[in-house]
Order: structure tokens, then C-alpha cells, then sequence
């Protein structure tokens, strides 16, 4: 577990711009379940995460079409949560950073770790907004 300091400018990053913070599986499941799109970003304290990630996230919410809801589990912190995110990625492993896209509780799209490391933070948000495009 990482001090709750420490993590709290890292969360920001996200809430700041609409991502509401599931710390709970009933929590996760509860956002699971609600229609339309729904963008998950497993945050996380790594350098990809800081550089690609959450910047990327970001950027990509000024596309003219974005999801209808959007949630963030952060890795180290919330581990049941973040576990229970993770479930709803199967057959993906486990990565974190990670962004997943779903549509009525169906994932749709996925960007693993290592989609998002080491590509800038531009790049990452043009593979979003595609997948917006197609799925919001």
C-alpha cells in the first residue's frame, strides 16, 4: 500500500477532469452496470503512468464524442477494487497502468501497459478518441 500522500496528487490528476474513484467492488460493480460507455483507467504511481497515462486520459476527454461515464481504480491502493476491475478485463492480464473502454458492461477496447509505455501521451489519447469515436 502506498501512503495515502503520496497517491493523492496522482488521483488528482484524474478527478480533477470527471473520473470519479471506485475503492470498493461494490463500488466497481455498481459502475459496471450502468448503460451506455463506461472508460476505466487503472492508475498507477509508475513513470508510464505520470508521463503517458493519465496525461493521454486526459487529453483524450477533448474529443468532440466521450464516454458517458468515467471511473479509476488505483493500483497499490485499492486492491480489491482494482482486482475486481481487472475481472471485468478478462482475457487481459494484468497491467497497470491500463485503460479499458466498455459499452453497456461489454469491454470494447483495451490499451495494456505496454500500449502505453514509453508512447507519448498524444498517441494514447488519438488511440482513445478512436475508440470513442467508434464506441461513444
Amino acid at each position: 500500500m502506498y501512503p495515502a500522500d503520496l497517491v493523492k496528487p496522482m488521483r488528482e490528476d484524474l478527478t480533477k477532469v470527471g473520473f470519479h474513484e471506485l475503492h470498493t467492488i461494490a463500488e466497481v460493480d455498481a459502475a459496471m452496470e450502468k448503460k451506455g460507455t463506461t472508460l476505466v483507467v487503472v492508475n498507477s504511481v509508475c513513470g508510464c503512468a505520470a508521463a503517458n497515462a493519465r496525461p493521454g486520459a486526459r487529453i483524450s476527454l477533448q474529443n468532440g464524442k466521450t464516454p458517458d461515464n468515467l471511473v479509476t481504480v488505483f493500483a497499490g491502493v485499492d486492491k480489491e477494487a482494482t482486482d475486481k476491475a481487472r475481472g471485468y478485463m478478462i482475457p487481459f492480464p494484468p497491467s497497470s497502468p491500463c485503460m479499458a473502454l466498455f459499452k453497456d458492461g461489454e469491454l470494447v477496447h483495451m490499451l495494456e501497459r505496454h500500449h502505453i509505455e514509453g508512447r507519448p501521451a498524444e498517441m494514447i489519447a488519438e488511440n482513445l478518441t478512436s475508440a470513442y469515436n467508434e464506441f461513444c
